[in-house]
């Protein structure tokens, strides 16, 4: 096969700004018509981080994360002065140390942690993996997993204790093997036991972009699968603030 040579073809300056407007009104066009609609869950931890950091109460206290994961809650918790627990399922590698986080691995359900004594509990969209096989080392399906460690976590809080958490929002589904979405009929039931202090919802526009909307709007959306890969699922997403219920 003959070598292919590229010859430079050079155009006069006045031709040269007309053909490159041509250029920038015709590309854009079509990179946005490929682009527009394909919505997935993209830069979901930076809209629940920054709500979850807004949030965050100053110590001192005792405060305890569920599904820890990285740690960077149970990090930023213990810079506010909290002596903090954090907990996963499976063994983590902290990229920091700080005297004030310890880990804890272990189903939660099955732990020895004390009623009435944490002052703060964090879930940054994890209890919605609990019970739905197939990630995180979860080998069963439990229909109630969720349910049963929103309950566990108002056990361990103090009556005057918060929980902040965010969660997949959308019509009711699981995302098999992902996660499960919240909507009008299991999201109080998952509330079960808390009172809602604040509440924030967000869904994603045409572009893939976060954007705030109402709680209406987040609960209609229309979640979307993908078995291969839980990044290119699509849902709404919801922020709270939940106090612990007082008993009567």
């Amino acid at each position: 096969m003959a070598d292919k040579f590229l010859v430079p073809v050079y155009l006069p300056r006045w031709l040269h700004e007309p053909i490159r407007n041509v250029k920038r009104a015709v590309v854009p066009a079509k990179s946005k018509a490929r682009t527009r609609g394909i919505i997935d869950i993209h830069g979901e931890r930076n809209v629940e981080w920054s709500f979850l950091s807004a949030e965050m109460p100053s110590g001192p206290g005792e405060a305890f994360e569920f599904g820890c994961e990285q740690g960077y809650m149970s990090l930023l918790a213990a810079q506010r002065g909290f002596h903090v627990v954090a907990n996963d399922l499976q063994e983590q590698s902290f990229s920091w140390q700080h005297p004030s986080v310890d880990f804890m691995l272990g189903d939660f359900l099955n732990l020895q942690l004390p009623k009435d004594y944490f002052d703060l509990a964090i879930n940054c969209s994890s209890v919605e993996h609990v019970g739905i096989a197939g990630r995180y080392g979860i080998d069963a399906d439990d229909n109630d997993g969720d349910l049963d460690v929103m309950r566990r976590l108002g056990e361990i809080l103090k009556p005057s204790g918060a929980l902040l958490m965010t969660a997949p929002c959308g019509k009711d589904t699981v995302l098999r093997p992902w996660c499960r979405v919240y909507g009008r009929e299991r999201l109080p039931r998952l509330f079960a036991g808390f009172a809602t202090a604040r509440q924030e919802f967000w869904v994603k526009n045409d572009e893939n972009r976060w954007r705030a909307c109402d709680a209406d709007e987040a609960l209609s959306f229309e979640p979307r699968n993908n078995a291969a890969d839980p990044h290119a699922c699509a849902y709404a997403l919801g922020c709270f603030v939940l106090q612990k219920a007082r008993v009567a």
